[in-house]
């Protein structure tokens, strides 16, 4: 046996504190499967709507803030157990299921979580995994933001940029004004009773039932259906048609990598909808020479021997095009791999591009090749240079041992050795034949 909560079956069945009895009749208080919104009240399950009313309007001036400051959420409660009371199709879905009908059938409304939370325990829309989230007013659900990369270069991000960017999203129709149809052609569906989503309570075996969630396929979720001779012409009965959307995108100087540039509610739009953003993501291109850590610059710089000794000066090019004449004195030695500093030639900060970080260079001192200088100059060039340690003392019996060429992608030579060793030893040890083993005496 199958059925849904939009229907009804003549068989009783439960699963995960859900009921379903037959010939059920909410105004009979042994097939109410749960009390606690008529016990706020002080009423019966039998109770007609004049006496909810009643009972409500009791409580209200009992318990209202105005007039009872202590009373904490307990006027908020009452009011939304009248609600739900008083809603016919809600008071069905409590009745029949109690709390998990409520929740499943989405019961209650705008800042009704923490009161649901307060009465049952656990939030009501947090239960329902958040379909969609509502506007910080409590108004009409908010749609989803729409999140797009935008590819940046350093260049960009020094100088700033404006560019336009085109999308494609989802507009109201202009010709049914987001309707899908003329005027009353939209009918609620009657399978899932509008909520898009079908409750299948399947028995498995007797005693055993299983319950599951599904789209409606009678409205495909939507909880709407039109007839096909009532749907508009340029919509077909969506409500929305796709726009192409073309953004000026404004990229600010010193703006970083992950940064985020957001146009608010020009999102997808739907029907009852608002609007999320269209949030754009700046990545950041990897530049050939620069590499940016926070508001300053880095760059790697290769100079000779004689720029290390004896002082240089160099061109570089700026990300703004600037040309710039880097200076070092002679007679201060720059070491090989050592890091000097250009002050105020990083990046601009961001909002206030007239500050900026600095400029780090790490030197890469190149050494000059063999035979790059006769015998007789190096004698000379020795009394230039500051001079070298004192040779050892020898004494007793030494060997004297002369320093090679090394080449890494040759490997070591004792590698080489090991290697042969153990192929002579494997091609030793296959004289013997295999499995030989040595017995202990």
């Amino acid at each position: 046996m199958e059925t849904d909560l939009a229907g009804r079956s003549s068989k009783e069945c439960k699963t995960g504190g859900l009921s379903c009895r037959s010939n059920i009749n909410s105004n009979t208080m042994s097939n109410v499967v749960d009390t606690k919104l008529y016990d706020l009240l002080g009423v019966s399950p039998s109770a007609t709507e004049n006496e909810l009313k009643k009972a409500y309007r009791k409580l209200a001036k009992e318990y209202h803030p105005d007039k009872n400051p202590n009373a904490g959420d307990k006027f908020k409660e009452i009011s939304f157990a009248y609600d739900v009371l008083t809603n016919p199709e809600k008071k069905e879905l409590y009745d029949r299921y109690g709390e998990q009908g409520l929740r499943e059938g989405g019961g209650g409304g705008p800042g009704m979580d923490d009161i649901f939370s307060h009465i049952f325990g656990g939030g009501l829309f947090g239960f329902m995994g958040g379909q969609s989230s509502r506007s910080r007013n409590g108004g009409r659900r908010r749609g989803e933001d729409m999140v797009h990369p935008l590819k940046v270069s350093l260049e960009d991000l020094y100088n700033g940029k404006t560019t336009k960017l085109q999308l494609s999203k989802n507009v109201l129709c202009s010709t049914c004004n987001g309707q899908g149809g003329k005027t009353g052609a939209v009918q609620k569906c009657t399978a899932c009773r509008g909520r898009g989503m079908r409750i299948m309570i399947r028995q498995l075996a007797p005693g055993m039932v299983q319950q599951m969630q599904s789209v409606c396929t009678d409205c495909n979720g939507e909880g709407e259906v039109i007839s096909e001779k009532d749907r508009c012409k340029k919509c077909e009965g969506k409500k929305v048609v796709k726009e192409v959307k073309i953004l000026e995108v404004h990229v600010d100087k010193g703006m970083k990598h992950g940064q985020k540039i957001t146009f608010g509610g020009e999102a997808d739009q739907a029907p009852g909808v608002e609007p999320g953003d269209i949030v754009l993501v700046l990545q950041e291109k990897e530049h050939e020479t620069y590499r940016r850590d926070g508001n300053d610059l880095f760059m790697n710089h290769k100079i000779g021997l004689v720029e290390a000794l004896c002082g240089f000066q160099f061109m570089l090019k700026h990300l703004d095009g600037r040309q710039i004449v880097v200076k070092y004195p002679a007679g201060k030695v720059i070491e090989p791999g050592s890091v000097r500093m250009v002050r105020g030639e990083g990046m601009p900060q961001y909002r206030n591009p007239f500050e900026k970080g600095d400029l780090y260079i790490k030197f890469d001192v190149q050494f000059p090749d063999n035979n790059w200088i006769s015998p007789e100059k190096l004698g000379e060039l020795e009394d230039m240079l500051p001079s070298r340690s004192e040779p050892p003392i020898i004494s007793g019996d030494t060997e004297e041992v002369d320093l090679q060429d090394y080449d890494v992608s040759q490997g070591s030579s004792s590698g080489n050795r090991r290697e042969a060793y153990n192929d002579s030893s494997d091609e030793e040890g296959s004289h013997h034949g295999s499995g030989v083993q040595c017995a202990h005496q």
